[in-house]
């Protein structure tokens, strides 16, 4: 039995088990950070971080509090412009995995970031955009990070700022999308995958002390679950000590 951990360490566990050792990772600030630094540190230690910023192959010896922060560039392995990042290696398709996040999302893993009810007059103004929609387009595959609650994981997104499965089979096709799509949500209920004909996300696993009933009352449509969902393993102790120290650091 492991130590106690927090539903955000669980996130941020199945986020780094989801990285592989030399693949190119497009990073983001906050829990997709965290995740791929600790995978660097755990198995990972060859995963090529890219920040939009224009650091490639970044190795902080800390999180960095930004995509600006200075400890990314002064352990790159390279720096080039904000417009190289995008159009040479993200559209261009060296990139094999993104971390998104997302204020709500659908059933077909469309994200949204830019505005709660309408968009002429939202009642809640988000973020934005950011790298998001080129990250879901042209990665070769989509990890989103989320929080999962009926407010979050919602019927249709108010606003399609990143597109997942667009409307279903073929949407991606029909834009030209060249990444794969979301291919991993994780959550801190559990775990969701895409169904391969249906596109639509179907819960996989639950961490540990999660029902498929708390996961389907945090879900605004009818979620659908697989016929043999499986437990999310535990943190072990070396990935929470990893982690931890990670974090205080």
């Amino acid at each position: 039995m492991t130590a106690t951990y927090t539903s955000d360490e669980m996130m941020i566990v199945c986020g780094s088990r989801a990285l592989d050792d030399h693949s190119r990772c497009f990073v983001g600030i906050g829990l997709p950070s965290t995740a791929a630094n600790l995978a660097r540190r755990l198995h990972a230690p060859d995963c090529v971080l890219v920040y939009e910023s224009g650091c490639i192959g970044s190795k902080p010896t800390r999180l960095p509090l930004s995509i600006g922060d200075g400890e990314l560039a002064e352990t790159a392995d390279a720096l080039v412009s904000v417009p190289e990042i995008f159009a040479y290696w993200l559209q261009a398709g060296r990139i094999d995995v993104g971390f998104l996040s997302a204020a709500q999302l659908d059933r077909f893993g469309n994200i949204n970031t830019t505005v709660i009810g309408d968009y002429a007059s939202p009642s809640t103004r988000l973020p934005g955009a950011g790298g998001a929609p080129e990250i879901a387009a042209s990665a070769g595959h989509v990890i989103v990070i989320v929080r999962q609650s009926a407010r979050t994981f919602v019927e249709r997104c108010d606003f399609r700022t990143s597109v997942g499965f667009g409307d279903g089979p073929g949407s991606r096709e029909e834009y030209g999308l060249r990444g794969a799509g979301p291919d991993l949500v994780i959550t801190d209920l559990g775990i969701l995958r895409p169904d391969a004909e249906s596109c639509e996300l179907v819960l996989t696993s639950l961490h540990p002390g999660i029902t498929t009933e708390q996961a389907v009352a945090a879900t605004g449509w009818p979620l659908r679950v697989a016929d043999d969902v499986s437990v999310t393993h535990e943190p072990s102790e070396l990935e929470l000590s990893t982690l931890r120290t990670l974090v205080a650091a």
